[in-house]
């Protein structure tokens, strides 16, 4: 790439989008919903109360530093969950425990590269259908790295299968409880209802990102210089060494780690753990590991400051992403986008509006990456806009699903999609050139999949 097109480093860039957020919260009039709390006690947004505020609150320039602060505050349960994951791992890693793991694994599959992205692709996209996994999945970026490497495949290709899973899992989720079951309460239809046609909708969209991943890998494998990351240092890994003996020891490495991932799954399935939790088994896994794996407590402590340590700037970028949402908060001009964008629907046909609640929704990912904040924000809009143009309410939720889910995977203000780039050495630009095929694809798959909800009377 040469130098005039080189892109800024990706620190750069959410401060560009941070200056483009505070000039829109001075171009745009003020305004908001007016809210109330639903029987669950959540604050939803009122249709048809929108109004201009007469005496907003003007930013200055210095709200561009304040709110990094305050963002970093914001998002500390995923800053300091990454920073946990990372001295974790360091330590894992410093027993030898995974290279020898990946060392067998290779040895016996190293035929099948597709197998290894199908079969991962396929598991990341079930958990984030039904269990709503997405920051629970940063800890496997090592592993996927290693292993695709080890079989010719780059970073890029790991972190797809990683993302790519996911994203489609949310995109057309089953049981998803972040996301669909909290958008369906706010339509006020049966949770979980509607699965059918999800579920047939899930062979062409996660036909489309496999082969998206596995074409990429294949170009990849046959001539590494094709590779988007080919030149950018922090995202090669370490040069092969001698793969150390799978002992005793390490296979009880092994055993703790997978004993602790089973945990995490049982306690969010059954007993409601988030980032609090999650980190708390991750500090208790570097220290059974550690132990097993004969290192001194001195080394374990170093080994696990370290881990964390290098992923410092990984941490900084997801405060940094979550500044954006807030400046346009604090100016009170979220509900105002929110507001206009929503408005026109009301003029055209019902497919076509159906088309329009993705395009709406895909925009405001960029704003609101959380899927239940987005949930809350619109559906209470989009679902009676639907009953008026002849859109039923459980295809206004899919529109949501679709552009919530798919746009996760490329929006820079998603924390959790920062931290796992980040934690791969992926600078944002060759990300998005990944993914931004895919994302034109999808979308226009979901385009037609919500005409057809419409022609079917999808309920």
């Amino acid at each position: 790439m040469s130098k005039s097109l080189r892109v800024p480093h990706t620190l750069v860039l959410m401060f560009a989008m941070m200056i483009v957020a505070l000039v829109l919260t001075w171009l745009l009039p003020a305004g908001q919903f007016d809210t109330e709390l639903n029987e669950a006690g959540r604050e939803m947004v009122v249709p048809g109360t929108f109004e201009t505020l007469d005496d907003p609150p003007v930013l200055t320039p210095w709200s561009l530093f304040t709110v990094v602060p305050r963002a970093l505050a914001d998002a500390q349960g995923i800053i300091f969950f990454v920073l946990l994951i990372g001295g974790s791992l360091a330590v894992i890693r410093r027993t030898g425990a995974i290279d020898a793991m990946l060392d067998r694994i290779i040895a016996r599959y190293s035929h099948a590269p597709g197998l290894l992205i199908f079969i991962g692709m396929a598991a990341f996209g079930v958990a984030s259908a039904t269990l709503g996994m997405a920051e629970e999945y940063i800890p496997f970026v090592a592993i996927l790295i290693a292993l695709c490497v080890a079989m010719r495949m780059d970073t890029v290709t790991a972190i797809g299968i990683m993302v790519v899973g996911y994203g489609i899992g949310y995109g057309v989720a089953l049981i998803n409880p972040f996301t669909l079951l909290i958008a369906q309460d706010v339509a006020e239809l049966q949770p979980g209802s509607g699965m059918g046609y999800r579920l047939l909708l899930w062979i062409p969209f996660f036909a489309v990102g496999f082969h998206h991943v596995w074409s990429y890998a294949r170009r990849v494998q046959a001539d590494p210089s094709k590779s988007l990351v080919a030149d950018v240092p922090a995202a090669q890994p370490p040069e092969p060494t001698e793969q150390p003996e799978l002992t005793n020891r390490r296979i009880g490495v092994l055993l703790a780690t997978f004993a602790a991932l089973v945990t995490l799954v049982i306690g969010i399935a059954l007993f409601d753990w988030y980032l609090v939790e999650l980190g708390a088994v991750f500090i208790l896994l570097a220290i059974v590991a550690g132990l097993i794996g004969g290192l001194r407590l001195d080394d374990l402590a170093n080994t696990f400051g370290k881990g964390a340590a290098e992923l410092a700037s990984t941490a900084i970028l997801i405060g940094f992403a979550r500044s954006i949402a807030l400046l346009l908060e604090d100016g009170l001009v979220l509900h105002t986008i929110v507001h206009a964008m929503a408005t026109p629907l009301a003029m055209v046909p019902a497919e076509l509006s159906a088309v329009g609640m993705l395009l709406i929704q895909s925009v405001l990912n960029l704003f609101i990456p959380s899927g239940s904040g987005q949930a809350f924000v619109t559906m209470p809009l989009m679902a009676p806009i639907g009953d008026l143009v002849g859109v039923t309410r459980q295809v206004s939720v899919l529109a949501f699903q679709f552009g919530d889910g798919f746009m996760n995977m490329i929006v820079p203000t998603n924390p959790v999609l920062m931290g796992i780039i980040g934690l791969a050495g992926i600078p944002y630009d060759r990300w998005f050139r990944f993914m931004f095929p895919l994302i034109l694809k999808l979308l226009a798959l979901g385009a037609v999949a919500l005409m057809v909800a419409v022609w079917i009377g999808y309920s």
